[in-house]
């Protein structure tokens, strides 16, 4: 299945306010929000993206022959050290898994088919769900599926996986599976390891660190007036991006290292954007999706 963008004409409407204009789109993926920002630039437009996925990276490489457009293989967080120097009219955050991760087995994203138990975004580093699952203590694991998951019965699951490995090592999505199905049924239509998949995802990739580690470098590259977009698709990275923008909230977590008049630097252009009725339809992976638009005074 090809990756469907979520909120793709929200968010270039309101980001694209200079179409001579540099742009930096953090979260390439298959590259379909990076394709339709070239699309309606004007030959002085620039477009850079990142991706932490390699493959993502080929692909933009193989399929963009574009002169106005570059792709780097980092860490969205790193943004401060990719781009000393530049500063843009837009920035674009789109942190959605990308479909052909939950689409292809061998990546380990999913439970609907049997395939390593990676869940690695970064296949260079780090490491794997099944390097975690299988050294984790009960509690560590427990925590992750509640905290990441809002899992109700990580208690249960994660006596579930430490007995299921003192048979045999997880690893495969199907071993995964099979641990939480011995302990959760089916209720309606949600797949009973739908959280536990999410929670560790989450912890593998350690994406709400990064998403915090980015939030207050991306004043000092974007210019005055600049915009800067960011979809969101889970309660977890919606209210860190909620709160790190909410002009009232005077402090912050303290894992996110920022000054403390940041948030006089913004005003808020799009308080909270949904996915309209007509779009959840086409692409039901969009129905989470939350959208907030911030410009630079």
């Amino acid at each position: 299945m090809l990756h469907v963008p979520v909120l793709l004409e929200e968010s270039l409407d309101f980001m694209l306010h200079n179409l001579s204009g540099t742009y930096l789109d953090l979260t390439f993926g298959r590259g379909s929000h990076s394709q339709e920002i070239l699309n309606r630039l004007n030959p002085k437009g620039r477009l850079y993206a990142v991706d932490r996925d390699f493959e993502a990276v080929l692909y933009g490489k193989n399929n963009i022959n574009d002169c106005r457009f570059s792709i780097l293989h980092a860490n969205y967080s790193e943004i401060d050290s990719l781009f000393p120097e530049l500063k843009f009219d837009g920035i674009l955050l789109d942190l959605g898994t990308c479909s052909t991760h939950l689409d292809n087995p061998e990546r380990g994203f999913s439970f609907q088919a049997d395939g390593p138990l990676d869940m690695r975004m970064d296949t260079t580093r780090g490491f794997s769900a099944s390097e975690w699952l299988n050294n984790a203590n009960e509690s560590e694991i427990s925590n992750i599926l509640f905290e990441y998951g809002d899992e109700k019965a990580a208690r249960k699951i994660a006596k579930a996986i430490i007995k299921f490995r003192e048979i045999k090592k997880l690893e495969t999505t199907s071993d995964l599976t099979h641990a939480v199905e011995s302990v959760l049924k089916r209720v309606g239509k949600i797949h009973p390891a739908t959280k536990s998949f999410q929670a560790i995802r989450i912890h593998v990739n350690d994406e709400l660190h990064h998403l915090k580690t980015v939030l207050p470098k991306i004043e000092k590259i974007l210019k005055i007036n600049g915009i800067v977009t960011i979809i969101s698709f889970h309660s977890l990275e919606d209210r860190i991006v909620k709160n790190f923008f909410k002009p009232e909230v005077t402090e912050l977590p303290k894992d996110i290292p920022v000054n403390t008049s940041i948030k006089e630097s913004y005003k808020c252009i799009k308080k909270k954007l949904r996915p309209s009725e007509d779009e959840i339809k086409r692409n039901p992976r969009s129905r989470s999706a939350v959208m907030r638009v911030f410009s630079k005074l």
